[in-house]
């Protein structure tokens, strides 16, 4: 179940329009092929009892005296009922969205222009899934074509010779970020991740492996790498392009695995308490970039509580922080009611942002499946589960690869929910583009999290689901049969 697009052809999605009261708008997508497809239907005025005939069919409890029929007849899954509670009020949504990568741009070039146009109109604008975020990785990770940094000139500590590089100004910025911008009628935020250093500010002197910043906190060394993040502000600035946030490392425990193998920088919990306490919390905040969000942990949620209570007990530490990131790779191991939920209890007012997400990582599992409706139920499944512990948005990897999963310097392949061919011009929406929009289209900025009840645990199916009040006073139910 695959959407083929090119230069010619993409399917879209008519802007949404608010339903009148007392009908709703439903959006559909299967396994047999339907694709965020639109129906309209009327509230009934009370639930029929389940088996009455009267004025109904086969028994089902359509129509008759106390219901309003809806526009299609179908049965009534009186198994389960779910009510809507909006005296609950939970967590507000940042948003949705997904990574910009060198690999997701280069794919995203390889189409001809009006193919390009079709895949950003796909992800960013009112006929496709209207994403608001954006993750730009700072400098290189493994879904490059080498190893780089904006400063590989050894030991300059004072970063004369930082500057951005061709994957920065010629893919990154104008292959996403800008057409992006032009064509969506949200705000985007974008935020960015260093993956590694310059080597010579580390112990290894390698971009892979095992290491960590070389010294202590408050060092030139760890001084250095904080006005790193500064430069890389201002340099994008110098583009236009302005960020809503930056992640203190991504995945800081990787530095800490022997023979890692890509680029990595190692913290501990309380060597990033006392970096961001010292170095880069002061340097954000004596800055041009004061408004600039930081983010701690962007690594698997199986480090929580324990990462959060190191970082944020530190007053030092917590009063230039704003939120927490998670990954979903070791999800399985960590389950979230004694990972995220336990966060959120101690602190509330920080926010908790899934930041990153793919499938194919793992070893057991092939990197592409064209087409794998299951691979989106994935997506949703996860989404639905962080939504509904307090989580404020969920960031996919790659926008795009290619038909291997790459490009990838280090060959670790993965999916992601389009896959581009550019020898043939054209590109694949699979179903987790589609199970992304159930989400990302629906769920605006700024919704906050309602109560949705069950009368009781269905016995047919299992169903996952959440509800979310928008700005503009709508309700949405986002329901899962997996």
């Amino acid at each position: 179940m695959v959407c083929v697009c090119n230069a010619t052809y993409c399917d879209t999605l008519d802007p949404l329009v608010l339903p009148a009261v007392g009908s709703y708008v439903k959006y559909e997508s299967s396994k047999a092929g339907k694709r965020l497809e639109r129906s309209e239907g009327r509230f009934q005025r009370k639930l029929c009892a389940p088996g009455s005939t009267e004025g109904g069919r086969d028994g089902m409890g359509w129509g008759g005296p106390c219901c309003n029929p809806p526009s299609r007849w179908a049965p009534l899954p009186a198994d389960v009922v779910l009510t809507l509670d909006t005296t609950q009020r939970f967590q507000r949504v940042k948003g949705f969205g997904g990574s910009i990568t060198d690999a997701a741009a280069i794919n995203i070039l390889s189409l001809p222009e009006r193919a390009q146009d079709h895949l950003l109109r796909s992800y960013f604008s009112e006929e496709g899934l209207e994403y608001n975020l954006i993750r730009l990785p700072m400098a290189s990770c493994d879904f490059s074509l080498h190893a780089y940094t904006y400063d590989d000139v050894p030991y300059d500590y004072e970063l004369t010779h930082f500057s951005l590089r061709d994957e920065d100004t010629k893919l990154k910025v104008s292959s996403g970020r800008e057409q992006a911008s032009a064509m969506s009628k949200r705000p985007l935020s974008l935020y960015a991740s260093p993956w590694t250093s310059p080597t010579w500010l580390k112990t290894s002197e390698s971009y892979v492996g095992k290491g960590t910043l070389k010294g202590q906190a408050g060092d030139r060394y760890h001084k250095t790498w904080a006005n790193y993040f500064i430069r890389f502000l201002d340099e994008y600035a110098k583009h236009n392009v302005m960020f809503w946030a930056v992640t203190a490392e991504n995945e800081p425990t990787a530095g800490l695995i022997n023979n890692y193998p890509f680029q990595c920088l190692g913290f501990t919990a309380e060597q990033q308490r006392d970096f961001i306490a010292r170095d880069l919390g002061p340097a954000l905040a004596n800055s041009s970039h004061r408004h600039v969000q930081l983010i701690i942990l962007d690594d698997n949620r199986l480090h929580l509580p324990h990462w959060a209570k190191v970082v944020l007990e530190d007053e030092k530490a917590a009063r230039y922080v704003h939120g927490i990131g998670i990954h979903w790779y070791l999800d399985f191991i960590g389950p979230i009611q004694d990972t995220v939920l336990p966060t959120h209890e101690l602190f509330p007012d920080y926010f908790i942002l899934a930041t990153e997400a793919c499938i194919g990582a793992h070893f057991w599992e092939r990197d592409v499946i064209l087409g794998c409706w299951e691979r989106g139920n994935q997506y949703s499944h996860s989404i639905l589960m962080n939504l509904n512990h307090f989580v404020a948005g969920w960031t996919d990897w790659n926008l795009a690869l290619d038909l291997e999963g790459g490009p990838n310097w280090v060959k670790n392949y993965v999916d992601s929910p389009v896959i581009v061919d550019g020898s043939e011009g054209i590109f694949y929406k699979q179903p987790m583009f589609y199970h992304m929009g159930h989400f990302s289209k629906f769920i605006p900025e700024g919704s906050q999290r309602v109560g949705l009840v069950a009368s009781k645990e269905s016995k047919k199916t299992a169903l996952e689901y959440t509800a979310f009040l928008r700005p503009d006073g709508a309700v949405v139910v986002v329901v899962l049969n997996r």
